[in-house]
């Protein structure tokens, strides 16, 4: 029996990449893996130049063509771990960029690695082309969350990752309202290798990912997988208020002693309480964090919002299957 590969491509207006994307995915599966079945499911996030309409000629054309579309923008990783529910290959490519800055070739060495047994078989951007400052930021960023997190989550490690049938299973049990999936495939562990490659410059179309979505993305890995930042706090605040007490008692000696020479204080005073409170402030921002994190998770809404899907004619949409999961738990709770 011929064994299945799935591919997820999110897309928000790349009318001129997805048929390109497709088309350089159909050739590895024409040449080097012809012996392999593959579905390629396309994400759309509400796309408003006509990348819906581009993805329902392709599914016309092409039955592994699959696609989801949004009802609005629910963010690349959210639309991403939606449509990687829907995956029913044996091994799974969780993420291939639609503007080909991950090389479509490297799927072939993938899943030759998944053949030899390797079960996480993880791309490595160790060349970017890119310009420096943007190389540094992501640098800084991946050894911060390494270096923070409880798991080891690889350097330079993006989603570009080939998954076996039995990881999917793993990632796909996790109820998270905004996924950070290098991390949960990380988390999940199995055996797991690394392949280097270079990410490619943007031929066509511009980048979605701003600087503030990107601060966003890197705020969520952070917060996600590690509660160091509160540790920090508290750390902070114990040494500051250690540091005060020493200050306090230093001046009261000071003043005993040298009761002409004591410092009057007030520049000492004006300092230390803006100091103190940009600390506060910056402590109580970060608890703001893991509340608002907390609060969205516990509201339990749908992580995406589908408006259709093509080409799926013999599974639900998710919504679906949330609601006859919801409707079964409280049914058993009932009980």
């Amino acid at each position: 029996m011929r064994k299945k590969i799935s591919i997820i491509s999110p897309c928000f207006n790349e009318s001129e990449n997805v048929e390109k994307c497709h088309a350089a995915v159909r050739k590895i599966f024409e040449a080097e893996l012809a012996n392999y079945d593959f579905e390629h499911i396309f994400a759309d996030n509400a796309s408003a130049d006509g990348t819906p309409d581009i993805l329902r000629t392709m599914a016309s054309q092409w039955s592994e063509v699959k696609v989801i579309l949004n009802a609005r923008n629910f963010g690349p990783f959210r639309s991403m771990f939606n449509a990687l529910r829907a995956a029913t290959g044996d091994a799974v490519v969780v993420f291939l960029a639609v503007d080909l800055q991950d090389p479509p070739e490297k799927i072939v060495e993938f899943v030759k690695l998944w053949e030899s047994g390797i079960e996480v078989v993880a791309g490595a951007r160790v060349n970017r082309q890119e310009s420096f400052a943007l190389r540094l930021c992501r640098g800084i960023f991946y050894r911060i969350v390494n270096g923070l997190s409880e798991i080891d989550i690889p350097v330079n490690v993006g989603e570009f990752q080939l998954i076996d049938r039995k990881v999917w299973e793993a990632v796909i049990q996790h109820d998270d309202h905004y996924p950070y999936v290098r991390g949960i495939i990380a988390s999940v562990g199995f055996k797991r290798v690394i392949v280097p490659y270079t990410w490619e410059a943007r031929q066509m179309g511009i980048s979605k990912n701003n600087l503030p979505r990107l601060i966003d993305q890197a705020l969520n890995g952070i917060f996600s997988f590690t509660n160091a930042p509160m540790r920090l706090c508290t750390l902070v605040g114990l040494g500051l208020a250690g540091l005060c007490m020493l200050y306090a008692f230093g001046s009261v000696i000071a003043y005993l002693l040298f009761s002409t020479t004591a410092p009057a204080g007030i520049t000492t005073v004006i300092v230390s309480l803006f100091f103190l409170s940009g600390v506060q402030l910056a402590f109580i921002g970060i608890l703001g964090e893991y509340v608002t994190s907390i609060h969205a998770q516990v509201r339990r809404g749908p992580m995406v919002v589908e408006r259709e899907r093509i080409n799926f004619e013999n599974q639900a949409t998710q919504e679906q299957t949330d609601n006859m999961v919801h409707a079964l738990q409280k049914k058993i709770g009932a009980r």
